[in-house]
């Protein structure tokens, strides 16, 4: 399935249905009045969050969505059906855009989440509502309120925990298929991850879930290499883990990079706390180890630990602080079956 997370959609509410003109007519009942009913209301424009979901790909061939007017009233005081509800079903952290891309207008954070975006009109009102004592036979009806239009832009950023960010080839991709059940590409060369790419941890009972986007390259708020935009897939995480790789011929100078990046792009991703891995040390030996933690050390200011995420060096220890700083999800604890105690997640 190709990922796509980006998709401008066209959305219409129904109209409601026109009210009706009518009048009795009875045996032997000479002056039978009005009795037209009133119109149906039209069909509501509903989007709804559903799990199963991690793309927007289905809106770049569906693009127009137009909910069903409400029925015309009919005599006997019938009143017209209304129209049914367009549901619209998007992935869990889809948010809907005005046009200009400037205002959020909904944001689905939870499963199950829904919200009616356009209302249908209310159906018009039928010549038996317009009977007064001075106007005995109205024949007048009303032809239902109109609907409701809009473009608007879907826009999808992935729920995770932590996410991964670093330079091309620092290893994100060997990391996320070593601690999770994702399956992501893996090359000696640049670029290999070229879309975002999830995985659930399950560490020491507990399980978080992991986003590695593609790596970033000094100018990528400019635009160079894939450029900035995958960076809103970790806008909602709670923890970043900066992968640095042991055979940069500068690590400080790539840590720099990417938190350059990070904090030109915005959103608070240079606030939220950061593990800083030097990634790759199987290559090294202890006394260089030490010397490029040292030094990554004084430019980062934080705590650095060497790992290997193709030998499984340290691996532990960085899932470790990133369940330290994710800190307690408000998960259901129950007993597996070994009788240990287990967390249960809502899915991602």
């Amino acid at each position: 399935m190709h990922f796509l997370d980006q998709a401008k959609i066209f959305v219409r509410s129904g109209a409601g249905g026109p009210g009706a003109v009518s009048f009795r007519r009875e045996k032997f009942i000479e002056y039978g009045g009005p009795n037209g009913g009133n119109g149906g209301k039209g069909g509501d424009i509903v989007f709804v969050a559903v799990p199963g979901l991690n793309t927007l790909i289905d809106f770049r061939y569906t693009q127009h969505f137009r909910a069903p007017r409400g029925h015309g009233g009919a005599g006997s005081n019938m009143t017209g059906a209304g129209g049914d509800d367009l549901v619209i079903q998007v992935p869990i952290g889809t948010q809907v855009l005005s046009e200009d891309k400037e205002e959020v207008l909904a944001d689905f954070t939870e499963i199950g989440e829904k919200v009616v975006f356009l209302r249908g009109g209310d159906g018009g009102r039928g010549n038996a509502s317009y009977k007064t004592s001075t106007n005995r036979t109205p024949r007048q009806h009303g032809t239902g309120w109109p609907y409701e239009e809009m473009w608007v832009w879907l826009r999808l950023k992935l729920l995770a925990d932590a996410g991964l960010v670093g330079l091309p080839n620092a290893g994100k991709s060997t990391f996320i298929n070593a601690v999770t059940n994702a399956q992501a590409k893996v090359g000696e060369y640049a670029f290999t991850t070229t879309r975002p790419q999830l995985g659930v941890v399950r560490h020491k009972h507990n399980e978080f879930v992991v986003a590695d986007i593609p790596g970033l390259i000094e100018g990528a708020s400019e635009g160079a290499g894939i450029g900035d935009r995958f960076l809103g897939h970790i806008e909602r995480c709670r923890v970043l883990l900066h992968l640095i790789d042991a055979n940069d011929a500068d690590v400080a100078e790539s840590y720099r990079i990417v938190r350059d990046e990070l904090e030109a792009y915005g959103g608070g991703l240079t606030d939220k706390p950061v593990v800083v891995a030097l990634n790759k040390i199987d290559t090294l030996d202890d006394e260089l180890i030490a010397a490029l933690s040292a030094e990554l050390e004084a430019e980062s200011g934080a705590e650095v630990i060497p790992i290997s995420g193709a030998a499984g060096t340290g691996v532990d220890w960085v899932l470790d602080r990133l369940l330290e700083a994710i800190g307690p999800k408000g998960g259901k604890v129950s007993d597996d079956d070994e009788g240990e105690d287990a967390i249960e997640w809502s899915p991602i």
